[in-house]
């Protein structure tokens, strides 16, 4: 799952983005309120982290912006404007969530999931395909109901694939979901990848298949007998 981090400052946005990677999250950083929209209507965001005091203005003004261009985005905002008035002026804009600076770094992460487990709508049910189960909103895998650990990128190559279950899912698709925008990535690199989820999935007895789709990409689907 990818977040959009609009900070101006780059050591506090890599700060973040250190800690929310580490949370298994895909992270890409702006730093200011017309890269964030340009940002947004290129890609998906299912929740933006947004500073208030930027170079190109305060961003509670951008917020019904943000929101036309992506109604059902979670948009918190980490600043250092503190007051009450502050905070409660940027929850009226229509903000999900306000975090002031200095935080801690693990309540932000706990916010950040809290956001995203918040109605918008109807709770996704978890995706099962042969003996592996996906739970997209808290983001966990189990085989034959018994937790499935995994590191970072094999976790969301896996989300990837499990979202569009049965379907190719091409090969910039999967760069999109499991690199930032700074991070050079290779096809050399998704293919190890792949054979790495491949072969922990078998060992799991997971009851699935990474095909590959020649000139396209992967697709997840039920092991045949």
């Amino acid at each position: 799952m990818r977040i959009l981090i609009v900070e101006d400052q780059r050591e506090m946005a890599a700060l973040i983005a250190d800690r929310i990677n580490d949370a298994g999250f895909v992270t890409d950083h702006v730093g200011d309120i017309a890269e964030a929209l340009e940002a947004l209507r290129t890609r998906d965001y299912p929740l933006v982290l947004l500073d208030r005091r930027l170079p190109d203005g305060d961003s509670i003004g951008a917020v019904p912006t943000i929101r036309g261009l992506r109604p059902g985005i979670r948009i918190v905002f980490v600043t250092a404007l503190h007051s009450t008035d502050d905070k409660i002026s940027g929850l009226d804009a229509g903000a999900d969530d306000y975090l002031s600076k200095p935080f801690d770094a693990d309540e932000l992460v706990a916010r950040i999931r809290a956001s995203l487990r918040r109605p918008g709508g109807r709770s996704q049910p978890p995706i099962v395909v042969g003996n592996l189960s996906f739970d997209l909103e808290a983001r966990e895998a189990q085989v034959s109901g018994r937790p499935f650990v995994l590191h970072r990128r094999e976790l969301l190559l896996l989300e990837s694939l499990a979202r569009r279950a049965g379907r190719a899912v091409t090969h910039d698709s999967l760069f999109e979901d499991i690199y930032g925008f700074g991070e050079a990535a290779q096809i050399d690199a998704l293919k190890m990848l792949v054979s790495r989820l491949r072969q922990r999935l078998k060992d799991q007895g997971a009851g699935v298949e990474i095909h590959a789709a020649r000139g396209i990409g992967y697709l997840l689907r039920k092991a045949r007998p």
